[in-house]
């Protein structure tokens, strides 16, 4: 993991924190919280969660009086004091409390084996227990014994942060006057002036027993972060939910029948760099090694035909969005198609410009595929199509569609291991003994050449359900046409050219709740076919994970699903 500086901006507490953006997406789309969020979660399954609560409680008692023991500062005792207090309290007043939140406390509860998985790692960590390693407490020194205090502090802090962030997401998307959501009262006990106390207390003393340990001992306080903040996942996650849920999607028990088929771009959306830029920079070293002056020319060229593409294009898109009467209400496809024609007409005369210019030409293959398996991809993809592809679930095939000049670049860029069974539609170079001539195979242009191949894929499969994951303005008509359609990054260009035809932009967290309660009205989640206005955005390839893959448990609930 590699020991966090503290000299960072901020304490250690919210390093951590940042760090594992992961955990917080899938907390964030598990069939529990999505339930709790869109208020269909059945109330026994609220129940049943909340009566853990008082296993928690008591784990949490017990570590809090240790970590007392070890602390050597009063102010810390103190503190470590009060929080034990209102652990306790919460825990006298369980029942009171569950029914201020509208429920009758369960008669009778039994502790969950994610529970104990949790509880029992507190106590061994509040104990001594570190990584298998017994601490002496009654023999350690009190710095020793301030180690000891920041590491249980560590395996608390991230349960609390957990429930705030949880609850935090969800109350920002109710209306502040919404009264009629039957879980809002628990909402607004994680959201209270007093959680929050106690959660920022927790970080706030981690912070201070931090500063004195070593490189070593900081990397056993993250492990140990680390490890809590799994565990609680797993608690979130094993939570039995009776509604059905639409998350993970992957795991919907139709898809056995109807099958899913992912669809993704490739250039930004799965990359950290535009491949042409990749392919110049190898240009301008083939050429190199034949001729300095050449090589010099060749940059230039390449920077002029880069610079008068961004121009152009920026005055095609503004051009359009200026001429073109904004919908008021609906998604105006028809215009769309045009408009995207126009700027499938400049694409394709870009790309003849870069072949007519010769740029292309003297690239090695070899020098192309080990540049593709260094390519560095944006965080989280990888290990999502990696894990995809080993699951060997419902998710029958996926396809990579890219505007890539070189087909060979992307195919050694997904080549490790078993995702060689990608299936990439791009153009390709043309070589002679390996080396490129300069001229291009043009398969894959234009958003209307991704449409075409989406619609050639999917005819086959007449069922199938549909997720294309994009960023740029080639992809809106392959994200409209597919079930689900996810932009990620933040093109402006796809933004405003989507918002001046219609189309609405829903962050997926927000989407899904509304597809939930959707199903939970009807019995059924309506598939809207082809042409829906409303597209999803993320931040990150951990929300695509999350929502697709889950937490990588199997989801015994069920999903019906028709076409209009």
């Amino acid at each position: 993991m590699g020991s966090l500086d503290l000299k960072d901006e901020g304490g250690i507490a919210k390093r951590m924190w940042d760090k594992f953006q992961n955990e917080r997406a899938l907390a964030l789309y598990s069939p529990f919280v999505v339930g709790l969020a869109s208020g269909t979660l059945d109330p026994k399954s609220f129940l049943h969660c909340i009566s853990q609560d008082v296993y928690f409680l008591q784990a949490f008692a017990q570590a809090y009086e240790l970590a007392e023991e070890y602390a050597d500062d009063d102010e810390d005792k103190e503190a470590i004091v009060k929080l034990r207090k209102r652990v306790l309290k919460r825990f006298r007043n369980q029942d009171a409390l569950i029914r201020e939140w509208g429920f009758e406390p369960p008669k009778e509860s039994t502790c969950d084996n994610a529970t104990v998985k949790y509880t029992e790692f507190l106590k061994e960590t509040s104990s001594g227990k570190v990584g298998g390693e017994k601490f002496s407490v009654k023999i350690v020194t009190p710095f020793e014994k301030t180690k000891l205090a920041a590491y249980t502090l560590s395996a608390i802090s991230p349960c609390m942060r957990l429930y705030s962030f949880i609850s935090e997401e969800i109350q920002s998307l109710l209306d502040p006057e919404e009264t009629e959501h039957i879980y809002k009262k628990w909402l607004n006990s994680l959201s209270s002036k007093k959680f929050e106390e106690s959660a920022s207390r927790i970080e706030d003393l981690l912070d201070k027993l931090s500063i004195s340990l070593t490189g070593e001992e900081l990397d056993v306080v993250e492990r140990l972060y680390h490890r809590a903040m799994k565990l609680e996942l797993d608690f979130i996650w094993s939570q039995s939910v009776d509604q059905h849920s639409i998350v993970p999607f992957s795991r919907l028990p139709n898809i056995a029948e109807e099958n899913l088929i992912i669809f993704c771009d490739f250039d930004l959306t799965c990359t950290a760099i535009d491949s042409s830029a990749l392919l110049a920079e190898l240009a301008i070293v083939a050429s190199t090694n034949c001729c300095e002056l050449q090589s010099a020319d060749i940059r230039t060229t390449w920077t002029n035909l880069f610079g008068q593409y961004i121009n152009e294009y920026q005055q095609c898109i503004e051009s359009i969005t200026l001429n073109e009467v904004k919908v008021s209400e609906g998604l105006n496809y028809e215009g769309l198609c045009k408009a995207l024609e126009q700027i499938s007409n400049f694409e394709k005369k870009a790309n003849l410009k870069v072949i007519e210019s010769n740029v292309l030409k003297a690239l090695d293959l070899k020098d192309i595929k080990r540049a593709g398996e260094r390519l560095t991809f944006q965080d989280g993809c990888k290990r999502f199509f990696q894990d995809v592809v080993e699951s060997k679930n419902c998710v029958t095939e996926v396809h990579v569609l890219s505007y890539c000049w070189c087909g060979d670049l992307i195919k050694s860029a997904f080549s490790s291991g078993e995702l060689n069974m990608l299936n990439v539609h791009s153009n390709d170079l043309v070589y002679e003994e390996c080396i490129s001539t300069g001229k291009m195979i043009s398969k894959m242009e234009s958003s209307m050449d991704k449409l075409q191949t989406f619609k050639d894929i999917t005819k086959k499969r007449d069922k199938a359900l549909t997720v294309y994951v994009g960023g740029s303005v080639g992809d809106l008509l392959c994200l409209l046409e597919a079930d689900i359609g996810i932009v990620i990054g933040t093109s402006t260009s796809l933004i405003k050219l989507g918002n001046n035809f219609g189309v609405s932009f829903v962050p997926l967290f927000r989407g899904l709740l509304s597809k939930q309660r959707e199903f939970a009205e009807n019995g059924k989640l309506i598939r809207k076919g082809r042409c829906s206005s409303v597209l999803y955005t993320v931040c990150s390839w951990d929300e695509i994970y999350a929502f697709i893959l889950g937490n990588g448990y199997s989801s015994t609930n069920s999903l019906v699903l028709e076409k209009d």
